[in-house]
């Protein structure tokens, strides 16, 4: 196996990504074009959400934008994160890796950090002569290995996570300079804070009209229900009416600069929202995101497909643009024969992988899991321990107001209820049918009539992990992190102030032994 450590260093890379629903029709063009008609990339990140989107078939709001955006190009509809907590997820559009592959196994804000030697996609850019940018937060370390031409000024709410939504108009003016600096090619990715936690309903008057708990149901695979839920899912779905017209702001923009037709966009949320059996975990509603790519004239358009796609896919799809070779290591696939053509047989994967280890130490909750069309398997690393996540969601600690409270479960059905009991404290593994059940309610792995799926998924996931040498399939290296992160919450145990990441002297040991441990396996 090639270093993985310096496969993102050879390649000039032509990058072309967006994510958001999609309904084509189409045209079949070719997305390998030569220098002089090589488009702009537009990639536009939302912070926080599950395919709840007009275009993915949620009537309970408004989102016309990203809706005729995925008439204009293909929408995905089985798309998925590499894990369902932020720097992570972000880490994998910048590396084309797994979290565990390129270091960054949870926040950025608790000094949690890539490996030394990672190439990232500014840098694959630039070397293929594109004009580089970043409006919003970037979220991943060290922010130096991610070194866009262009940043918002010093000082902005912009160039961070903008949850209080500060100066929003800023986002397409910003855009609007950075398109008509220079005629070279452009990459300019912006992240926006909606619907990221706390749910602000309105701001600038943005949505005209709000949604209330009186016009939505709650949330699927959440499974509770009471007027409180419903009134946070609305100011939720308020907050995506907001990023819609925030990204139909953006698009005006591009437009008026003439560089609309030669512009491939791409529109994706990195993780789902911070509801109970959502964001950090390793269920539909932490997982399952957006995900539309459209290029006037060479992708297909008001398509829709099917097949199984996940974020590691997206460097691969820029490799293949740019004429680059694909570095043996990458797991991912290039996204074009689904961009290009109506054949509905054509399968990318079988199965889609997932990380988890928890996103801070007071979180830790080590994870792996494996999907395919009709079965998804976690495995629980840790499962003698309870999943800290549940206390916090339960209780509404924090930034998990939006967690179901123990008097909405105990109103809740059997189901529902042994489904929490599962989250909170789960067995090594859970196995869910997701043909019979698509929110994930009954576990199934100590089912006998499906110990052959277990059994067969076990081992399709083990093979993962020695195929990506994940430090944590390591019972040493497991064992060793799991004592790092106990210390960690030893020393520091006020979770609420996070004194850890304000000791200058505070850095973690795990980027050095995860990343011996990887390449004293590369070439074996």
């Amino acid at each position: 196996m090639n270093n993985l450590f310096k496969h993102i260093n050879r390649n000039n890379i032509l990058i072309i990504i967006l994510i958001a629903p999609i309904l084509c029709k189409g045209t079949i063009g070719n997305l390998q074009t030569v220098d002089s008609t090589r488009p702009n990339i537009l990639l536009i990140v939302s912070d926080d959400n599950t395919p709840d989107l007009g275009c993915y078939g949620n009537h309970e709001l408004r989102t016309p934008v990203l809706d005729k955006l995925a008439k204009n190009g293909v929408l995905f509809e089985n798309a998925y994160a590499t894990y369902s907590v932020c720097s992570p997820a972000r880490s994998t559009i910048f590396t084309g890796l797994y979290p565990h592959q390129n270091g960054q196994i949870g926040l950025a804000t608790h000094k949690y950090r890539m490996y030394s030697g990672i190439t990232t996609l500014p840098v694959y850019l630039k070397q293929a002569g594109y004009r580089t940018g970043c409006i919003g937060k970037i979220h991943v370390n060290p922010e130096s290995d991610i070194p866009f031409d262009f940043r918002p000024p010093k000082g902005s709410p912009l160039l961070e996570g903008n949850f209080g939504r500060k100066k929003l108009s800023e986002y397409a003016s910003l855009a609007d300079s950075f398109f008509r600096e220079s005629n070279k090619p452009f990459f300019l990715m912006v992240n926006y804070p909606d619907p990221h936690w706390p749910f602000i309903p309105q701001v600038d008057g943005m949505p005209s009209k709000l949604l209330t708990a009186d016009d939505v149901t709650a949330l699927p695979w959440v499974g509770a229900d009471s007027r409180r839920l419903r009134g946070l899912t609305a100011n939720y779905y308020n907050c995506i009416e907001r990023l819609d017209e925030m990204i139909g702001q953006l698009l005006k923009k591009l437009e008026a600069s003439g560089k609309y037709n030669n512009t491939l966009i791409i529109y994706l949320a990195d993780q789902g929202p911070q509801f109970s059996r959502g964001k950090c975990s390793n269920y539909v509603g932490g997982l399952h995101i957006p995900l539309i790519v459209s290029w006037p004239g060479h992708t297909l358009t008001n398509s829709i497909k099917k097949q199984l796609v996940s974020e590691v896919d997206l460097l691969p799809t820029i490799l293949k643009v740019a004429h680059s070779p694909i570095p043996v290591g990458l797991r991912g696939k290039p996204l074009e024969q689904l961009l290009l053509s109506k054949n509905t047989n054509y399968q990318l994967h079988k199965y889609i992988f997932t990380d988890g280890a928890g996103s801070a130490p007071f979180f830790f909750y080590p994870r792996r899991s494996v999907q395919d069309k009709s079965f998804l398997l976690i495995h629980n690393l840790v499962y003698k321990r309870m999943n800290p996540k549940f206390y916090f969601y339960i209780n509404g600690i924090g930034d998990f107001g939006a967690g179901t409270n123990m008097n909405e479960l105990l109103a809740s059905s059997n189901k529902v209820q042994d489904a929490y009991g599962t989250w909170g404290r789960p067995p090594e593994y859970e196995l869910y049918n997701l043909k019979n059940d698509p929110y994930e309610f009954h576990n199934l792995s100590s089912d006998p009539k499906y110990s052959a799926v277990f059994q067969r998924l076990k081992q399709v996931l083990s093979q993962w992990q020695q195929k990506t040498i994940d430090p944590l399939s390591s019972k040493k290296i497991l064992n060793e992190f799991i004592a790092e992160t106990d210390s960690v919450n030893k020393a520091y145990p006020n979770y609420n102030k996070h004194l850890y990441s304000k000791d200058p002297n505070f850095s973690w040991r795990y980027p050095q032994y995860f990343s011996d441990y990887i390449k004293s396996h590369e070439h074996k």
